[in-house]
């Protein structure tokens, strides 16, 4: 017997971007933990790509409410940058 489960729009767009949260990890650890430099640069490429993948499925899921997000205020941005200026 088999049971046919579909998944809506938004499970699927939300499952892609988990995903790519996955990736970008992994290959950002990758290139960390490379001593080819050939073998960095190319992850780095990669890299990019994938935040570029990232970045749509962020925006188709914000347009469509499933992702709300809004701009941090001016203070908040700027306690931030206090926050992490003794690292620099």
């Amino acid at each position: 017997m088999t049971s046919q489960t579909t998944m809506s729009e938004q499970e699927i767009v939300t499952d892609l971007l988990t995903s790519e949260k996955h990736v970008t990890s992994t290959v950002n650890t990758f290139i960390t933990e490379s001593t080819c430099a050939n073998l960095r640069q190319n992850l780095k490429t990669i890299l990019d790509e994938e935040h570029s993948i990232h970045e749509n499925l962020f925006n188709i899921m914000n347009q469509k409410g499933w992702y709300p997000a809004s701009d941090a205020q001016a203070q908040e941005v700027q306690k931030t940058k206090d926050k992490f200026k003794p690292l620099q």
